[in-house]
């Protein structure tokens, strides 16, 4: 019911959304602090300057989402879909995206300092400037993705992820024996 709708500045803050349908929606601004969101979809929605800080999104489905100058700082979206949304310059630090899609995302710039993407896939996505200081990397896809420009990113944490041939690491990094890793 919520779909192609204009909820500029909307606020959802500590509210619970399970279901919902933000598809293609203006939320530009909107307010989900602490917001506890299941089984949404937010896909192509416009999401800039919007706060997710602490909100909890599990199953979620933010595919090809705006999220241009959001916060998404402590933010815990577990299982969710990020393929190719734009986070550019995002702050997605200290947040839990274990299991989440990243694949073919515009992260350029953005922060995943002290932030769980284990398990996350990140295949195509646009890494350059993208700070992974002290982010766990356990059994994170990296196939084919380019992070020569990344920052913080230690031999450590790509040794516990996974990559393909064609994975592009930092200068001074290299691919670790068990890539690629088995399914």
């Amino acid at each position: 019911m919520l779909k192609d709708k204009a909820l500029r500045e909307g606020n959802f803050a500590r509210a619970v959304l399970v279901g919902i349908n933000f598809a293609s929606t203006d939320l530009t601004r909107a307010n989900f602090l602490s917001a506890e969101i299941n089984h949404a979809s937010f896909r192509d929605a416009v999401l800039e300057e919007a706060t997710f800080e602490k909100a909890v999104a599990v199953r979620t489905n933010f595919s090809g989402a705006r999220f241009g100058g959001a916060n998404l700082e402590k933010a815990e979206f577990q299982r969710s879909n990020l393929a190719r949304a734009m986070l550019k310059g995002v702050n997605l630090s200290k947040g839990d995206f274990g299991r989440s899609v990243f694949d073919r995302a515009d992260l350029s710039g953005a922060t995943f300092r002290h932030s769980n993407i284990a398990r996350a896939r990140f295949a195509g996505a646009a890494l350059g400037g993208a700070d992974f200081s002290h982010a766990f990397t356990f059994g994170t896809r990296f196939d084919g993705a380019d992070l020569s420009g990344a920052k913080g990113l230690t031999q450590e944490q790509v040794n516990v992820a996974c990559g393909t041939a064609t994975t592009k690491l930092p200068r001074g990094l290299k691919a670790p024996p068990g890539w690629p890793c088995a399914e």
